[in-house]
């Protein structure tokens, strides 16, 4: 993820490269299994499957074998909710390819095919499912591992035609160092009118450059020049009023997760964040999953058993079932552990979790969870609408296949549902971005209020008495 780019939408920043956009911010890449968070991409299945479309030995181009490759995949691995014939679907496509390849059959390129699987992919009608070129699986596996990249580090969000609120700070990244803080509006650049474009090439190029920056109504002039720096967003635990006159001197622990895609340590910082604010007497507890495209399924699971004491999920797949259930940190599939913290820590008191449009995939599951428990209520606006199924990524030639694997439903066979209705319906417009230049953020503000009413448990099951 780009952290310096046009945001889609207000306050809801999603990935820079437009196919990359699609994965985080609407297709289930956010749900991936552990290999793929870690940086480990699929192998392809080496074996052809039955009744495939396969191109004659002799005209095997570089292009035709990308073709084929992507199409065993589709046959053989697909698990999503498309009724598409999927080998009337290869045959259709073949056929464009060979018009494409025409010209020169024996040796047409990898990158001649790329439009046509792309075309194939979206006939398909899966809308978490696409192909990636290599520059964009270069910059998924970035930021699934958590790399490093040339960046600012900040995200924007549009207001009054331009996108120049910001919305977040990367911690640790130039943007900190130079001082620049949520709400800030950028409006100068170099003293002329700010612009995204100047600001992206000032990026690219490791050029230095004066913002001039309204913060409620101070201007301040910031200095700074992008550098290579960390993709890894770990979660952030801050502290705030709970305002209530019954405790006017209470504080509520605002967790913020912008991520479930750092290359690990999600889950545990969760967990740790959780005992920090136990440890303070923290009278509630919010969690911001605001533009949160999401990750890897298993840091997200094993970070919301740090508020759902436990839960359990069939994923469907074109080979079967499995069953997940998870509970103290702790991740099982078909019993087997596949992920788990150190020092599991589990919230009791009342809670609250914010959403938006540009919450996606994992956050989605995570929010869902935290609803379908009781847990507590879901405020914002209904998400990214990714929430059923999860996808992998497999190595196919240069560039990558995203495809869905698995969709999911809790044990009674319910299926999980595409996007997350909230509780508390509260729309996320220009106006809020706004009041956030001017110190107010609207939908922390419904989360403060709600935490009043709010369920908590009684107890925690797994602690032992003394």
């Amino acid at each position: 993820m780009s952290t310096l780019r046009p945001a889609q939408a207000p306050v809801r920043p999603l990935p820079a490269v437009p196919r990359m956009a699609r994965a985080l911010a609407l297709a289930g890449a956010l749900c991936l299994p552990a290999a793929v968070a870690q940086g480990a991409a699929q192998s392809s299945p080496q074996a052809p499957a039955p009744s495939s479309v396969q191109s004659p030995a002799s005209v095997q181009s570089p292009a035709q074998r990308l073709f084929d490759t992507v199409n065993r995949l589709i046959q053989q691995e697909y698990g999503g909710l498309s009724t598409v014939d999927r080998l009337a679907l290869a045959r259709e496509y073949q056929l464009r390819l060979d018009a494409v390849c025409a010209p020169s059959p024996a040796d047409c390129a990898e990158a001649r095919a790329y439009p046509v699987i792309e075309a194939e992919i979206t006939a398909l009608g899966d809308e978490h499912s696409f192909f990636m070129t290599p520059d964009d699986l270069k910059e998924f596996v970035t930021r699934a591992t958590g790399g490093s990249r040339k960046q600012f580090g900040v995200k924007l969000a549009t207001l009054d035609g331009e996108n120049r609120v910001v919305t977040e700070v990367v911690p640790g990244s130039a943007a900190e160092q130079a001082g620049l803080r949520r709400g800030d509006l950028l409006q100068t650049l170099n003293g002329q009118p700010y612009t995204y474009a100047a600001l992206r090439t000032a990026r690219d190029n490791g050029t230095p450059i004066t913002l001039g920056v309204s913060r409620v109504g101070q201007t301040l002039s910031l200095t700074l020049t992008s550098r290579e720096s960390s993709t890894r967003e770990l979660p952030l635990l801050q502290y705030v009023p709970a305002a209530t006159a019954a405790a006017p001197q209470a504080e509520v622990a605002v967790l913020r997760i912008p991520t479930f895609l750092s290359g690990g340590g999600i889950a545990q910082q969760v967990h740790d964040l959780v005992g920090e604010a136990q440890a303070r007497g923290a009278s509630g507890m919010i969690i911001d999953l605001r533009g949160n495209g999401g990750g890897s399924l298993n840091e997200c699971d094993s970070a919301v058993s740090a508020f759902v004491p436990s839960l359990t999920r069939l994923a469907r797949s074109a080979g079967g079932n499995s069953r997940t259930v998870v509970s103290r940190g702790t991740r099982l599939e078909d019993g087997l552990p596949t992920g788990g913290v150190r020092r599991p820590h589990l919230w009791t008191g009342p809670l609250t979790v914010l959403v938006d449009q540009g919450s996606a995939s994992c956050s989605e599951f995570f929010a869902y969870e935290v609803q379908y428990a009781g847990r507590g209520p879901i405020i914002g606006e209904n998400t990214a609408g990714v929430g059923n199924t999860a996808t992998r990524i497999f190595d196919t030639g240069e560039g990558g296949l995203q495809l869905t694997i698995l969709n999911y439903a809790k044990p009674d066979g319910t299926p999980y549902p595409t996007r997350v209705l909230p509780n508390q319906v509260f729309a996320q417009g220009e106006e809020q971005v706004r009041h956030l230049t001017q110190g107010r953020d609207d939908l922390l503000a419904e989360g403060l209020k709600a935490l009043q009413t709010a369920p908590v448990l009684s107890s925690d099951p797994f602690k032992v008495s003394p």
